[in-house]
């Protein structure tokens, strides 16, 4: 079994505004296996947090990889992908199906919420995508 750890971050300029995902796969020794950046326009971040979220999963399954732990500092999204709160929004219903989708094709998985101090380098990653959008 290929086991890997997902971290993954959406950020917002505004709520809506200039947003942008991260997502960072790594493998069981904490090696970087894939930095991965998205642009996304103007969206709001929770949108931002579910495309985050997908962006490293998608990447995962391309890897092999077929054991995954996520950890996401949005507790909305976790708490959304545990089936623990319902989802309200109905622009983030087709996100959320996608990402759940996603997240049962790994025969072992786990999502977390964990502090946003210990998601650095994906919020560093979202904010990446943003400011690289922004460029002329």
């Amino acid at each position: 079994m290929t086991r890997a750890t997902l971290f993954a971050d959406g950020a917002a300029r505004g709520n809506p505004g200039p947003a942008g995902s991260g997502a960072l796969l790594l493998d069981e020794r904490g090696n970087a296996l894939a930095e991965l950046t998205l642009s996304l326009g103007r969206a709001t971040n929770n949108v931002a947090e579910y495309r985050a979220l997908i962006l490293g999963l998608e990447e995962a399954r391309r890897r092999g990889i077929d054991a995954i732990d996520v950890r996401l500092d949005s507790l909305l999204v976790v708490r959304q992908m545990q089936g623990r709160w319902k989802i309200k929004h109905p622009g983030l219903r087709p996100l959320a199906l996608r990402a759940g989708a996603l997240l049962a094709e790994f025969r072992d998985r786990t999502i977390e919420h964990i502090p946003r101090e210990e998601n650095s380098r994906a919020d560093q990653l979202a904010n990446k995508a943003i400011e690289e959008a922004a460029r002329p």
